[in-house]
């Protein structure tokens, strides 16, 4: 894997690469101490789910850049918006769709059948509730599909609609109107479950597609102001960086002194909390986005950065399930332990390399042909 800092933002991929390895270690919990809860495990699984909420916001800043690069550039028809959904889907369905087949082979070879696999080819799995229990970790890249379908979409229609507006206040518009919507149907959930225990307001509505969009559009709401407020934003990142670190801890604070939950605190739960997650974490982003890289170590985060991806597909269904599968982890010593641990992370990061060397980018390279980009012209 040829690595080059040239075009690559190192901010953006310390992010993605600190989203990925806190994921890596949430679910490293899972696979050593399966059957343990401890204040320790529930603090590294804590922040596993936040892994995922920084891929969620990261994704939204970095579309709603390319969407707002379009719209300067005056491509706003119908064929512009399917090029940017085409380019989208050839670095996002691929790896999905081979990932998914994968893991139906594995579910026929160990495990008994789950009913409606069709629904993971639509993405609907989990659309409006709880998705079954095969190929978990998807349930965020359905909400990041519909995100990046549902948004343009409505620009395109709002473009097509309001000819004379700006475009850019359409983006915002946009983004605003989709985050209110969002937050109707959780205030809706929230009437229709006052109280909720943990375990099922994260499998009933964290990881359900319609009370999750907004996370990604948070980041399309930051990229705008960042560009719409450049020097204020430049001059004052360290400030933004110290508050949004001061919201995120200190939230979660008051949440820990105060023994909150949804059982408890639903109607914050419900309707605050999530966004609030996202909001603190995209006050980082400015700073971040500054930092150098250490020649040895950037080179490391960025291929680390670049197999994310493929990282966050492979490594519970299909790595740490198969492990699960074959060894009692609770029944071995530490030393086994580490040595499970190190072929987990082995062969997570090992496939995910050949994932991505034979079969990601390559995707990528047929996306940026010019055999693809003649659908559009």
């Amino acid at each position: 894997m040829d690595i080059t800092y040239k075009h690559r933002n190192f901010g953006l991929d310390l992010i993605r690469a600190v989203a990925i390895l806190l994921v890596l270690l949430s679910h490293a919990t899972l696979l050593l101490f399966p059957n343990q809860e401890t204040f320790t495990l529930y603090i590294l699984r804590f922040f596993g789910t936040i892994g995922v909420d920084l891929f969620f916001v990261l994704s939204g800043y970095l579309i709603g850049g390319i969407l707002l690069k379009q719209l300067d550039a005056g491509a706003t028809s119908f064929k512009a918006f399917c090029h940017f959904w085409t380019r989208r889907w050839f670095r996002t369905l691929p790896n999905y769709f081979l990932i998914l087949v994968v893991n139906i082979v594995l579910l026929l070879f160990f495990y008994s059948p789950v009913e409606e696999l069709w629904l993971y080819f639509l993405f609907i799995q989990n659309f409006t509730t709880a998705q079954p229990d095969f190929f978990t970790e998807s349930w965020s890249l359905s909400i990041e599909e519909y995100a990046y379908v549902l948004g343009p979409f409505l620009l395109f229609l709002m473009v097509s609609v309001f000819k004379r507006t700006q475009k850019k206040q359409l983006f915002l518009w946009m983004s605003i109107i989709t985050i209110m919507g969002v937050t109707f149907l959780k205030f809706k959930f929230h009437q229709s479950h006052p109280e909720i225990t943990n375990e099922a307001w994260s499998k009933y509505f964290r990881k359900v597609v319609i009370y999750r969009l907004d996370s990604i559009y948070y980041g399309f709401l930051a990229i705008f102001l960042i560009e719409k407020f450049k020097p204020f934003v430049l001059k004052y990142k360290a400030l933004l960086f110290g508050f949004g670190f001061l919201l995120f801890f200190g939230m979660h604070l008051v949440i820990f002194v105060y023994d909150f939950r949804p059982s408890n605190a639903s109607l914050f739960f419900n309707l605050f909390y999530l966004g609030l997650i996202s909001i603190s974490l995209l006050l980082t982003f400015p700073y971040i986005k500054t930092i150098k890289p250490n020649p040895l170590i950037g080179k490391i985060i960025i291929k680390i950065s670049i197999l994310s991806y493929a990282i966050y597909l492979i490594n519970y269904s299909i790595v740490l399930l198969t492990i699960q599968y074959f060894i009692t982890v609770s029944e071995i010593n530490t030393f086994y332990k580490f040595l499970v641990l190190f072929t987990y992370l082995s062969v997570s990061f090992g496939l995910s390399y050949l994932l991505y060397t034979y079969f990601e980018n390559p995707m990528t390279k047929i996306r940026d042909s010019r055999w693809v980009k003649s659908w559009f012209e």
